[in-house]
């Protein structure tokens, strides 16, 4: 009987210690199942990271490539004086950081100016010259060389330009220094800069560099501006509307008074400069008859402020 009870001992504590044994062996294996689904989830999550990243580059680079397609990519110096232009491609005319995309046509002229932003010129951390460019010089364009014509700049070097053949186009000088074309730079550089702009130019013909018609599309503070104009003297195109004849009046003013104080030699302010400080400001010297801009080369300038220090006051 005492036998029958050992044996009876050792048979359930065998049965009890495999128990334990399969209970432990359970839990470790759901532990292992546990890490290995985590670790499979993290494995999918980077992978659905590394995916979308995909995508979003793909999407990126396919982006630039439409806007792109037709043209090939190509880089040209911001101070390449030389007037020759590819047909049928892209350059970056922004300087520095900036990215201003300039098109050419298949007669290689410049038909397109594309900027996302524009930045305007920073004098204290750029290189700029005494007279405000990045450039001493701007490219010789064909068309340039005739005396009616500047070596017009589509985006400025003061809103961050360059100077190389793909930003320049032979563009009538009182257009470019006293019309449109100034009063839009100076909208653009009083508001701190503009957004989505973009230039369309136009030509009479494939065989010329000179353009008919410039475009301008901009946003400044959140308002889209479209400013659209012929390159012609704008002064002639007021005349022939007949909207010139009261500005004659004070032309023919400035024009006498301006001899009368050369031939007399005293240069006297005294009835234009009304609060006696000894300095002239644009809206006294309008009111004394005196047409906008005042230039270097009159008596009144170096009474006057000229802030960007171009040789002009009240452009």
């Amino acid at each position: 009987m005492k036998k029958k009870t050992n044996y009876l001992i050792l048979l359930l504590t065998a049965i009890f210690i495999v128990g334990c044994t399969n209970v432990e062996e359970a839990s470790v294996t759901d532990k292992e199942t546990d890490s290995q689904e985590v670790t499979t989830n993290n494995s999918e999550t980077e992978k659905t990271m590394v995916t979308e990243k995909s995508v979003s580059e793909k999407t990126s680079t396919q982006s630039k490539g439409e806007l792109f397609k037709g043209y090939k990519l190509i880089e040209v110096d911001g101070g390449d004086l030389s007037g020759h232009r590819e047909p049928n491609v892209v350059v970056d005319i922004g300087f520095g950081d900036r990215h201003y995309y300039a098109f050419t046509n298949e007669a290689g002229q410049l038909v397109r100016v594309i900027a996302d932003e524009i930045v305007l010129q920073d004098d204290r951390t750029e290189p700029v010259t005494s007279s405000g460019r990045y450039y001493a010089d701007e490219a010789k364009v064909p068309g340039v060389e005739r005396a009616d014509l500047d070596e017009g700049h589509i985006i400025a070097d003061s809103l961050g330009g360059v100077s190389n053949s793909y930003n320049i186009t032979p563009q009538d000088s009182t257009l470019n220094r006293h019309g449109d074309q100034a009063y839009m730079e100076d909208a653009i550089r009083k508001a701190g800069g503009a957004t989505n702009f973009e230039a369309i130019i136009t030509y009479p013909n494939t065989e010329t560099q000179i353009p008919s018609h410039y475009k301008y599309t901009y946003t400044l503070k959140g308002n889209k501006i479209v400013d659209e104009f012929d390159n012609s003297n704008p002064d002639e195109i007021n005349k022939s509307l007949g909207l010139t004849e009261s500005k004659s009046t004070n032309s023919n003013k400035s024009t006498s008074s301006n001899k009368s104080n050369a031939s007399n030699g005293t240069e006297d302010i005294s009835s234009v400069d009304t609060d006696g400080n000894g300095q002239v400001t644009i809206k006294e010297a309008k009111a004394a008859g005196y047409s906008m801009p005042i230039t270097r080369e009159h008596w009144l300038y170096k009474y006057m402020q000229d802030s960007d220090n171009d040789g002009m006051v009240g452009e």
